[in-house]
């Protein structure tokens, strides 16, 4: 069932959609409005799989993060854009293993926003911040932010199916560059973002711009598929961890394939850099 916009005192507008309230539905939650759903489910129409991008991406997520909290040394991490809470959080995956990992989500969606505080701030090792991440000056010298994570030490910056919401008019590359330029030597950025194969596989490429123009027909207004020569930038200042910049089941998966995978979940990559 969808929320009712009561629930938020006005302050969203139910007839406009939102990134994050499109994708909890994808994901099965309740946070959403009629609008979203129409969002998503146009989208189905031309990635029917997209369920399959979507569980991909969390599965990503849990090993960059279980790797780098348990191989790398990393104890504290910044989620940027995190979304609505779904199962298997940034933090439940960082602290499973009872370490003292302080993980800092910033998203500036309203619904995120409350919901994040109501069900993300779940120990002292954890807190939710109502923050633009394309405004990289105002989270990197927010107070909150230096008051939980010390900048000066090496931190994991989570850029998690986000920067293809970021239209190319914003300069996505340049957002990164100044998050990595304030990032301390021995920190870690991950990305995972829609992926355009280009000249790599014309019929994926074919199915990449069909499904942009799905998002953009509904209204949604952001959601860009690029190239590789377009993401390479966005690891500017970072030396990219094998097996480089892959689909998101190629970066060091648990085992073998379970099953022949959709030609969706080839239209999302991602990567892992350290900084020098």
């Amino acid at each position: 069932m969808p929320m009712d916009d009561d629930d938020l005192g006005g302050r969203v507008d139910p007839d406009t959609p939102s990134i994050a309230r499109v994708y909890d539905y994808g994901l099965g939650g309740s946070d959403w409005f009629e609008i979203d759903r129409k969002v998503y489910e146009h989208l189905l129409t031309v990635v029917p799989n997209q369920n399959a991008v979507g569980a991909a991406n969390r599965r990503f997520l849990e090993r960059v993060v279980r790797y780098l909290t348990s191989q790398a040394g990393i104890t504290q991490i910044l989620d940027l854009g995190s979304g609505l809470p779904t199962q298997k959080n940034t933090h439940q995956i960082a602290q499973e293993l009872g370490a003292e990992v302080m993980v800092v989500y910033v998203d500036n969606d309203p619904v995120c926003v409350r919901r994040g505080k109501e069900l993300l701030e779940a120990n002292d090792y954890t807190h939710f911040l109502d923050l633009d991440l394309t405004e990289p000056a105002d989270v990197l010298g927010h107070p909150a932010v230096n008051q939980y994570l010390d900048l000066s030490k090496p931190v994991l910056m989570m850029q998690c199916g986000t920067l293809h919401h970021v239209d190319d008019d914003r300069d996505p590359a340049a957002i990164m560059g100044e998050y990595v330029d304030a990032l301390a030597p021995g920190s870690f950025a991950m990305i995972s973002h829609f992926f355009d194969p280009g000249t790599e596989d014309d019929e994926l490429h074919q199915l990449a711009r069909r499904a942009e123009r799905a998002l953009h027909d509904e209204g949604l207004g952001t959601g860009r598929w690029r190239t590789r020569e377009e993401l390479m930038p966005f690891f500017g200042g970072l030396e990219l961890l094998e097996p480089g910049l892959v689909p998101l089941d190629d970066w060091w998966p648990w085992g073998p394939d379970e099953r022949e995978r959709v030609p969706d979940e080839y239209l999302i990559i991602g990567g892992v850099g350290r900084k020098p």
